[in-house]
């Protein structure tokens, strides 16, 4: 039995995205550390793609949506799948909507914060009021 294991021969998802240039140069690492548990992550990540229920243009769309995202801002992916989503015919009026409805993640910065920075300056505020007593 050999020293090592084959690690080729158990990441056959992650192989394929290579092999395709989908591959997220961001993923090495993980690939190197613990190339079993990325596989699972990216097969996880490829079950709705596989299934087919989905028209390719709405997954590109999807991961356009990902890729834009406040949370992923990962500009790479961006450009390859809006360059693949003209490519299926998506209009500039249809991918801007995807980027306007990913802007609106952003408005729980908002949500979150507006409400503090209120409790915050009023305390603020008494604070500077009881000093001047």
């Amino acid at each position: 039995m050999p020293d090592t294991i084959d690690k080729t021969s158990i990441t056959p998802v992650t192989d394929r995205l290579r092999a395709t240039g989908n591959f997220n140069p961001a993923w090495k690492e993980m690939a190197e550390l613990d190339p079993v548990w990325l596989e699972k992550f990216l097969d996880m990540g490829m079950k709705p793609i596989a299934s087919g229920v989905l028209d390719p243009k709405t997954l590109e769309f999807l991961a356009i949506a990902v890729d834009a995202s406040c949370t992923h801002l990962y500009a790479p992916g961006v450009r390859r799948h809006i360059r693949k989503a003209l490519e299926l015919g998506a209009t500039q009026e249809e991918i801007m909507a995807v980027l306007q409805c990913v802007a609106v993640l952003g408005i729980h910065s908002c949500a979150l914060g507006v409400p503090i920075l209120v409790e915050e300056l009023t305390a603020h505020e008494a604070r500077k009021r009881s000093d001047k007593r």
